[in-house]
């Protein structure tokens, strides 16, 4: 399989040589991309064509190649042989299924675990704050399995891994947080983002210094989320309907409903949706962009409201923990959609007034953070530090940077300055700094704060 492939990259390279205007050191660098994207891709299922067209696309979609290699290796592919991929593809979605019916299964019966220790998931004395502080324990390391074992990842990798989850266990549950307490919700909070970013460690196959594949675990990140949406909305509907059908015969099922089904079904589904995402990526991979396309002009409408509004008033912006939360994550929701423009984009096209619209939304945005910023120094100088100010002030900090910096990258590229892979790496490099810092806040925030 290894040998065909690379005997289909040495014609590949054979070809491109032959043609004009095309630098030497850039089909370097691309046939290096090449490669890294093969090791990714290479499965039984798949064959040497295959394997080789759904990497080339890989790369095509960041805007790595120039419009001359582009251009070659479109003519290439035109004289490719087709792939049968049907079979394959079928063949791959049975070997999958077990394993990942099989971790999500795993995942669902370890939500039930603390039952047989009295901790009842409907306890409203405390009890609740500690399937808080450990559910991305229960669902996540299955997902990490998954990948691990998908992308046969190495021993050194696999124990960075499991040390990072070991290390988060021992935080969430050997601190002495104090019952309902500010270190405790922003540790929690803050560790389901670290172990998100720690699967996508095992995701990138240990990888995680590469670019591509950071990227390609940001795309599926947001192909993730809508399918585990989908399956939510499924779900919902299902336990209505189980609910209404065993009313009409006198039975109330909302306990078993609530009690079992729901949890079991909400870690479940994290596995299910991660390996729907894998086993048919042409699917959803089509529904992120154009939801992107949908929601970029929607956010930029309640942006501008939202300035308008401030500036109109000349009211202040609050930096309670509930709206600081929620404005942060309106924030994240911005740098998704800006991303996944980018990654849906096609790299040849001229930059048009969808493009302009995306840097004025990453403008508003900015300006929005600068404001939650301004409100948040306003707060710590009034009544001084808390955990939940400083939280938020390093968090915004770091959104403005990444913002500020991606809003000139955008505006190079639409100068015809910069291209597509720029404002890319930008964002991918900034990936380990909101790892660092979700580690800095989960681990590091409460003994600083006594725990408080």
């Amino acid at each position: 399989m290894r040998d065909e492939i690379d005997r289909r990259i040495e014609q590949w390279r054979t070809f491109v040589l032959r043609q004009p205007a095309v630098d030497r050191a850039e089909l370097e660098e691309y046939e290096a991309r090449l490669r890294r994207q093969v090791d990714d891709l290479e499965e039984p299922v798949l064959d040497a064509d295959e394997t080789l067209l759904i990497a080339m696309h890989r790369i095509h979609a960041t805007g790595a190649s120039s419009p001359a290699l582009t251009r070659v290796q479109s003519k290439w592919l035109g004289e490719a042989p087709a792939p049968k991929s049907s079979v394959r593809a079928e063949n791959g979605w049975r070997r999958e299924a077990p394993v990942a019916i099989g971790l999500a299964a795993a995942a669902a019966v370890t939500t039930r675990i603390p039952e047989l220790f009295g901790l009842h998931i409907n306890d409203t004395d405390g009890v609740g704050m500690f399937y808080v502080r450990n559910f991305g324990f229960f669902v996540l390391p299955y997902l990490a399995v998954y990948f691990a074992w998908k992308r046969a990842l190495g021993t050194v990798a696999t124990s960075i891994v499991a040390l990072a989850f070991a290390a988060g266990l021992v935080v969430m549950n050997l601190y002495p947080f104090a019952p309902g307490g500010d270190t405790q919700v922003l540790s929690s909070l803050h560790m389901l983002v670290a172990l998100w970013l720690t699967v996508g460690f095992a995701y990138c196959g240990g990888r995680w210094q590469e670019h591509d594949r950071r990227m390609d675990f940001v795309r599926f990140s947001g192909d993730w989320f809508v399918q585990y949406v989908l399956i939510a909305l499924g779900g919902g509907v299902l336990m209505l309907s189980t609910a209404f059908i065993f009313s009409a015969i006198g039975l109330n099922p909302e306990n078993f409903l609530l009690t079992w089904i729901l949890p079991c079904g909400v870690a479940g589904a994290v596995i299910i949706a991660a390996w729907l995402v894998e086993a048919w990526r042409g699917i959803v991979g089509h529904i992120v962009p154009v939801l992107t396309m949908v929601f970029t002009p929607l956010f930029t409408l309640v942006f501008v409201a939202f300035l308008g509004t401030v500036f109109w008033t000349r009211s202040g912006v609050s930096v309670e923990r509930e709206l600081l939360i929620g404005f942060d994550l309106l924030l994240v929701l911005v740098l998704g959609l800006h991303l996944y423009a980018l990654a849906s984009r096609d790299p040849q096209r001229e930059p048009g007034f969808f493009d302009a619209l995306q840097l004025f939304l990453l403008l508003c945005a900015l300006l929005a953070d600068a404001l939650v910023l301004r409100a948040l120094l306003g707060r710590i100088s009034t009544f001084g530090f808390s955990p939940n100010r400083v939280a938020g002030l390093g968090l915004n900090i770091l959104l403005l940077v990444n913002l500020g910096w991606a809003a000139v990258l955008y505006l190079r590229f639409i100068a015809g300055k910069a291209g597509l892979a720029s404002l890319l790496r930008w964002q991918t490099t900034y990936l380990p700094v909101y790892a660092a810092w979700a580690w800095v806040v989960a681990a590091l925030f409460p003994p600083l704060f006594r725990f408080s």
